[in-house]
């Protein structure tokens, strides 16, 4: 199995939005990664980045929040046109994964047509109804499509076994969004790979007990965080969702881990 990582474009913004209480006017760009793992049973994408839209319309599309979060992409960074680039065909994909269905992860919603569409139910929802400190983040363009949903039932499901192969597992990580999950890969040659999403933006909140800008609700935040350190401590390398420098570390498409 290969696990890719992939950038759509960057977020302009400012350090207090992932840092709470730190930075406060801070410029901070920050990274939009989205995944894909090359599985022997089909193409698995963790999360799809920013609409295409935000190439040339991103005022319109996303409306005020581009005030706090700026998003700059190019066209060949677009989730569709970013696989594309390995030889891998949007047909192709089987599972899509979502963290969570926030502007910046569900931008490529609908683009897969022969994919199921992994979330949390409870993700789902609040999607539609979000509380007013987060509907901003909310889309509804973006993911309200006629797709093939594969529902997740939070702890019930935790830890779910995409090809019951002990590779890519859905770990049930809620505090950013109530329905917030995570992805563990296990790779024959280097290890295991967890990929936070934005249950952990920064190495900051992981080593420091920050909590990131934008919550849901702290106290699950913080035990998500409490997990993630005890995977990180059985040698789990944390990929962190918005971390300008620790991002930089890792290898990027066409470059892969295996």
């Amino acid at each position: 199995m290969k696990l890719y990582f992939f950038q759509a474009g960057i977020l302009r913004s400012q350090k207090q939005y992932f840092t709470a209480g730190r930075g406060v006017g801070e410029p901070f760009d920050v990274p939009v990664p989205f995944f894909l793992m090359d599985h022997p049973e089909g193409y698995v994408l963790f999360d799809t980045g920013n609409a295409r839209e935000v190439v040339d319309q991103k005022e319109k599309h996303w409306g005020d929040v581009v005030a706090a979060y700026d998003p700059v992409m190019t066209e060949d960074e677009w989730v569709v046109a970013a696989i594309r680039k390995i030889g891998v065909h949007p047909e192709e994909v089987k599972y899509v994964i979502l963290s969570h269905l926030h502007l910046d992860h569900a931008g490529g919603v609908g683009h897969f047509p022969n994919a199921k569409y992994v979330v949390q139910r409870e993700e789902l929802c609040f999607a539609y109804v979000p509380d007013f400190y987060m509907k901003g983040a909310y889309i509804r363009k973006d993911f309200d499509k006629p797709v093939d949903w594969f529902i997740l039932e939070g702890w019930q499901d935790d830890g779910f076994d995409v090809f019951g192969d002990n590779r890519i597992k859905v770990l049930f990580t809620p505090g950013h969004t109530p329905g917030h999950q995570s992805v563990l890969v296990n790779l024959d040659e280097e290890g295991s790979f967890l990929l936070t999403g934005d249950s952990c933006y920064t190495t900051e909140n992981l080593n420091e007990d920050v909590l990131p800008g934008l919550v849901a609700d702290p106290r699950s935040t913080v035990r998500t965080m409490q997990r993630i350190r005890m995977l990180r401590d059985r040698s789990v390398t944390v990929v962190t969702g918005h971390d300008p420098v620790a991002w930089s570390g890792f290898k990027k498409a066409p470059e892969f881990y295996c």
